[in-house]
């Protein structure tokens, strides 16, 4: 993929963080409402937070998988830091497949037959929000640290780069993802 313009970059960068954010704000509010629908005695109050919860899956949690998964995708091949070039890319890539995935098919159903079952409590949707929340503050956690440097694919694109910029000869030079 041709790389990003800076403008194109930044924004599509904007929107990634946005709406990845929003992922863990959905996810949080998720767990919030099925601890509620568990721990209480309250029937009525159960129905209601599954019906509310019904509410976010329904309209919230595809287009944010989508989202989120899209602009990271066109992130990572449109700028330095490629799809498979750093670990924390790659990590972050996988975790938000696989979360994404479960998302869509098993808590959206999930959350769906919990709203209809009339205010059973489903300890399921307290698990599920709990473990997606974690995997979500963990992926912030790499973006903002980007842990574990290179690939193996990450270091030879690296040599590749030197050699061509160094005419096949070691310069020594430390280079910045741009390479």
């Amino acid at each position: 993929m041709k790389p990003l313009k800076r403008p194109a970059r930044r924004a599509l960068l904007v929107v990634h963080v946005a709406v990845s954010v929003s992922w863990l704000g959905l996810t949080l509010g998720l767990l919030t409402l099925g601890i509620t629908a568990y721990t209480t005695g309250d029937s009525t109050l159960t129905d209601a937070s599954y019906r509310a919860m019904n509410v976010f899956a329904d309209w919230l949690l595809a287009p944010v998988v989508v989202v989120t998964l899209v602009s990271g995708l066109v992130l990572s091949l449109g700028t330095p830091w490629g799809l498979a070039r750093y670990h924390w890319v790659w990590i972050k890539f996988w975790i938000t497949l696989v979360t994404g995935a479960a998302t869509v098919f098993a808590l959206r159903p999930g959350i769906g037959q919990a709203a209809d079952s009339g205010g059973v409590p489903d300890i399921s949707l307290v698990a599920a929000p709990a473990v997606a929340t974690g995997a979500y503050l963990f992926m912030t956690v790499v973006s903002v640290l980007k842990p574990w440097g290179l690939t193996r694919r990450g270091r030879r694109h690296r040599a590749a780069a030197r050699g061509t910029r160094t005419g096949g000869t070691e310069s020594g030079k430390r280079l910045s993802p741009a390479a």
